[in-house]
């Protein structure tokens, strides 16, 4: 068995299909658009074979995320090595994005860092 896709709601669908294909190499389909629910998507596909769905419609209830909540916390993309997740890291730094957690090597023995998206999801970068 394995997990097929993950999806995500998003308020900018296009910025958001762009943030993937930019820092994370994602391949995106043409789209999906169903103009009766008002609702757009892509798929996003990555080297692996993992896709993420990154969807928007119209009156998303736009909770707060906190760090610390129930319910899915973070996507974690590895990139390959300690000096990729320190130059991923470094560009969305310069770019703007928050780093939460320069990279590291953790208790359970990942080196990794985190950053939040501007759409306030924790985005993980491990080896």
């Amino acid at each position: 068995m394995k997990i097929e896709h993950i999806a995500l709601y998003v308020n900018n669908l296009e910025r958001s299909r762009e943030f993937f294909i930019k820092y994370f190499g994602a391949k995106s389909n043409n789209g999906y658009h169903n103009p009766v629910k008002k609702f757009r998507s892509y798929f996003l596909s990555f080297d692996d074979g993992s896709r993420l769905e990154i969807m928007t419609k119209n009156e998303l209830d736009d909770a707060k995320k906190t760090l610390n909540r129930t319910g899915f916390i973070h996507i974690a993309f590895s990139v390959g090595n300690k000096a990729k997740v320190d130059e991923l890291t470094a560009k969305l730094s310069a770019d703007g994005f928050k780093i939460i957690s320069e990279p590291r090597t953790t208790g359970d023995d990942y080196y990794e860092s985190c950053i939040i998206d501007f759409e306030g999801n924790q985005i993980e970068i491990t080896e």
